[in-house]
């Protein structure tokens, strides 16, 4: 009988993957290198032997940023799928201590700007406790927590308000006036403005910043999503409040070029039912250390 062929195919440990998956979620090794709790050097190694073993580059390296090769965008799809069916049998095989479901709540600027952070590693994290999230306005987030409809709520508040009972605060920014950049928005008489709903904190700011300068200004655009907002201001249709984390390249922070005054800061902060559950505990760990790596 023949003996059967050796397969002598390098195989790609799990470890490189991992790298290669968060130099890509960061765009730099630095980033990566803390994602993955190595040093730079131990980083650019790891992606040298990645290209060793492939016997071609999977990254386009500048002095500022790194770029995924044709190659590579293959190779972080295929590791995708490899990290993940690894952390779902390792799951099956290895009976979690903790089981369960956690409703988890957060306003959509929330969702924007932090929610990405805190689901990344989650699963492997947490393989036994189901995540529900519901993606609503502050105040019914508020109230359906107070009510036990939602285990976990992150909401914005007032930083001059006191926060209700057992609100923790995670973050704090500067809400600020945006625009396009290069823009002409901001020039037009009455200012077109973009603001959420009666109720919204950041509504009854941007109204208070704009009234005091006297200035006539006009609603133009009413939303309740900061993709809604976003999608105004880079029309050129509106200036827009707007927390300063949310800006990028091309929205950018106006309010001083037209006159108008700061506003105050904005809180995001964690609520909790009154029922207590050991899966909800690790589940706020969970969010305070993304927020403590944000």
């Amino acid at each position: 009988m023949n003996a059967p062929i050796v397969q002598n195919t390098p195989l790609l440990e799990l470890d490189l993957l991992k790298t290669l998956v968060a130099i890509t979620e960061t765009g730099n090794f630095s980033g990566a290198a803390e994602a993955v709790h190595r040093t730079p050097s131990a980083v650019s190694m790891q992606v040298k032997r990645i290209e060793e073993i492939l016997g071609r580059p999977v990254f386009k390296r500048d002095s500022r940023s790194v770029e995924l090769t044709n190659d590579g965008v293959f190779l972080v799809e295929h590791a995708r799928r490899v990290l993940a069916l690894n952390r779902e049998v390792m799951a099956r095989f290895i009976a979690p201590e903790v089981s369960g479901e956690v409703r988890l709540g957060m306003s959509d600027d929330i969702s924007d700007r932090y929610l990405t952070n805190i689901l990344r590693d989650y699963d492997m994290n947490h393989p036994g406790i189901r995540l529900d999230i519901m993606v609503d306005n502050s105040e019914r987030l508020v109230k359906s927590v107070e009510s036990g409809g939602l285990d976990i709520v992150l909401v914005n508040d007032h930083v001059k308000v006191k926060h209700t009972s057992g609100g923790e605060v995670l973050a704090r920014d500067q809400l600020v006036w945006a625009g396009l950049k290069g823009g002409i928005a901001g020039e037009k008489n009455p200012i077109p403005i973009c603001v959420w709903e009666e109720g919204c904190f950041w509504r009854a700011e941007a109204l208070k910043s704009i009234e005091a300068t006297g200035r006539d200004f006009r609603i133009v655009f009413q939303s309740s999503h900061i993709t809604g907002q976003k999608a105004a201001i880079l029309s050129d249709l509106v200036i827009a409040p707007m927390p300063r984390s949310s800006l990028n390249g091309a929205i950018v922070e106006v309010g001083e070029q037209y006159g108008l005054p700061p506003m105050e800061p904005s809180d995001v902060v964690l609520q909790l039912s009154k029922k207590k559950t050991e899966a909800m505990t690790l589940v706020v760990e969970h969010i305070r250390a993304s927020f403590a790596c944000n």
